[in-house]
This record gives structure tokens, C-alpha cells and sequence, in this order.
């Protein structure tokens, strides 16, 4: 475990007075401990932790996994019950975000009154908010991957091609070129689908006088980019080439803003009372950005109702949008990472507006 999620994984425990703390989500397991398998457990107490898995997981836990014990278990909630017990602890706490109702009652069940189980909501979502070094130059690869895959399907881009083309030769360029695998669904939305913020690509043709919007990434040593950009095919109505002026303005806006202390909820503002002045503001729905990492989606999220500062460290994007039922949308997204001044792009991809085709 790295000393920052030590420090903060002990800062959890003294503030909710746990004995122990249980991670079930294999995100958060990679990160405190290494494990990239699809099943484990890590236990965390200041003193001592544990990773559990089965024996499909035991060799690769002995090359990928430093911890005080390792325990190879047949059932998992039998091994996990009898190793807190074992070690005298009462009050421990779980990611309430990954464990079931069902799971626990069987928690519960096993642990014959023994274990008080305490869901963490909140505080346990920030674990991985700030990233170290060679988590951002991961996502820096991520991110120069995008900007490489995408300069080689530009060519692509014009009337009479499908969205569902520009997806794939997109997913084969990110994958010929090293990524993982794809970020998530690739999508690329045209004329009025644009309208459609999750847009996934379809055998729609793209059509010369149209916006289309395309939101793609993939993942290096599991870490993820996202990357949206808008363009034109040919001529476009005022308009649309008015909306797109508008987005490209807000996020310049709150990518000016963003630094250390900014407050989520007032970073988000920023872009979306410059949208509302212009008259758009009901055509701009979901947040402005959120984290990025091990997760595609993670804390912090950029919205009106996130109530914590920015960090040094932490990565975000920043994807102000218009969208206008029957006529088309506008999305422009950078990921970016907090610095002591501001913040930097992570994403190279030029957002200004470019007519293709």
C-alpha cells in the first residue's frame, strides 16, 4: 500500500472509531494493494492487513500483492468473518457503494454477533481522488493515446461514413497503438442524434451541413482518458456554429478557474450560468466533469451539488454541453489534471471549431 492511501485509510478508521476496513471493490483493491484479479479482498487495520482470495488467485496474489498475510479461502464471507474475529475487532468498516443488502445479511449471519459492520458512503469515495506521479503520467499515456488515435481516422470524418465505422477504426487505432481496451462505449453522434448526450455510435450516416460529437478513450495500466470533441461536416446553420461558440466559451471559462480550493459546485457554475446567460441554460443538464482514474467515472464529480475543494493532484474533465432536441448538440471535454496553479490539460486534441468533409 502507497503511505498516501495508508495515511488516509487510517484517518478513516480513527474518524469513525473502526477496528478494521473491508474493500470489496477491485477498484479500490488494485489501488491499496496491487491486485489486478477479478475476485479478493483487502483488510486494512494500521497495524496489519490481510489480502483474501481463492485459490484461482493465489499465485498471481504472491507476485502482485505485498501485505502482512495472505489467506486462501474456499469461501469467501466464511474466511473474511473468521480472520476479523480471529484478531479481536468489533466495529469494521465497509464501502457502502459495493456491498449488497444480501451480502451483508450473510456478513451479518456469519458473524454471530460478533462484528458491528459500518457502511462508509462519503468518506471512503475520496480514497483515491488525489493521484501520485505515476498514477497522472498513466493517464497522460492514456490521454496522448486519444490524441494519436484520433489523427489517424480524421480522414474518416465526412458525409456518407457511419457513426458505427468512425467507432470501430477508432477502437482498432487506440488498440494497435497499445490501449487496454476501449474506455467505454464510443460515441459518436450526428446531425440530431447529437442531441442525445450518450449518443453510442449507430449505422446512421453522417450528412454534410451537421454537427457530430465524438466522446472515446481507452485505458493504460488501467487508467483511463476521455476525450469529446464537436465538429463540422461542411456548412453548418448559424445556428448550431452559435452553440458550439457558446461551449467552447464555458469551458475556456471554468478551465481558467480551476485550482486548488475552487469548490466543485462553484467550478460548475461558472460554465453553466455562462450557458444560462446565453440563453441554453435548460439544454445543459448533467455536470461539468467528474474524476478519472481507475474508474472512468469516480470522485470527485463537478456538479452543483459537489460541496468539496479541489486538489492539487486530482484529475477531472471539463465537458460543458448544449444539446437541442430536433436540431443537434455540442459537447467539448478535456481531462485535466490540479496543479498548484491551476491546472494542465492531460488531453491534446485541438477544440476549436473545425469544419471536415
Amino acid at each position: 500500500m502507497t503511505e498516501a492511501a495508508s495515511v488516509f485509510c487510517a484517518k478513516l478508521l480513527d474518524s469513525l472509531s473502526l477496528d478494521a476496513f473491508v474493500f470489496l471493490d477491485l477498484k479500490n483493491i488494485r489501488y491499496c494493494c496491487d491486485f489486478t484479479g477479478s475476485d479478493g479482498v483487502y483488510i486494512f487495520n494500521p497495524d496489519k492487513d490481510w489480502f483474501l482470495c481463492d485459490s484461482r488467485y493465489q499465485e498471481q496474489a504472491r507476485q502482485q500483492v505485498s501485505v502482512s498475510e495472505q489467506v486462501c479461502y474456499q469461501n469467501k464471507f466464511d474466511s473474511l468473518t473468521a480472520t476479523l474475529k480471529k484478531q479481536g475487532f468489533k466495529r469494521v468498516g465497509f464501502e457502502a457503494d459495493t456491498l449488497t443488502v444480501a451480502q451483508l445479511q450473510e456478513l451479518t449471519r456469519r458473524s454471530e454477533k460478533l462484528l458491528e459492520w459500518v457502511p462508509v458512503g462519503a468518506q471512503v469515495r475520496a480514497l483515491r481522488g488525489v493521484k501520485s506521479v505515476a498514477e497522472i503520467a498513466c493517464l497522460q499515456q492514456a490521454a496522448d493515446l486519444n490524441a494519436a488515435a484520433y489523427t489517424q481516422i480524421e480522414g474518416l470524418i465526412k458525409p456518407g461514413v457511419s457513426e458505427k465505422t468512425i467507432a470501430l477504426e477508432l477502437e482498432f487505432a487506440l488498440r494497435r497503438l497499445g490501449g487496454e481496451d476501449r474506455a467505454f462505449d464510443i460515441i459518436v453522434a450526428s446531425g440530431t442524434r447529437g442531441a442525445l448526450p450518450h449518443g453510442v455510435a449507430t449505422e446512421r450516416l453522417l450528412a454534410a451541413g451537421e454537427l457530430v460529437t465524438i466522446d472515446f478513450g481507452t485505458r493504460v495500466s488501467g487508467y483511463h482518458s476521455d476525450d469529446t470533441l464537436t465538429l463540422g461536416l461542411g456548412d453548418v446553420a448559424d445556428d448550431l456554429r452559435r452553440i458550439f461558440d457558446i461551449v467552447l466559451e464555458a469551458q475556456s471559462l471554468a478551465l481558467q478557474k480551476a485550482a486548488p480550493g475552487v469548490v466543485l459546485a462553484d467550478l460548475d457554475a461558472i460554465a453553466r450560468e455562462y450557458i444560462g446567460s446565453a440563453g441554453y441554460g435548460e439544454y445543459f443538464g448533467h455536470g461539468l466533469g467528474h474524476g478519472v482514474g481507475l474508474d472512468i467515472h469516480e470522485y470527485p464529480t463537478v456538479s452543483a451539488r459537489g460541496l468539496d475543494p479541489l486538489q492539487a493532484g486530482m484529475v477531472i474533465t471539463i465537458e460543458p454541453g448544449i444539446y437541442l432536441p430536433g436540431r443537434g448538440g455540442v459537447r467539448i471535454e478535456d481531462t485535466v489534471v490540479i496543479t498548484e496553479e491551476g491546472c494542465r490539460r492531460l488531453t491534446r486534441i485541438p477544440k476549436k471549431y473545425r469544419a471536415l468533409g
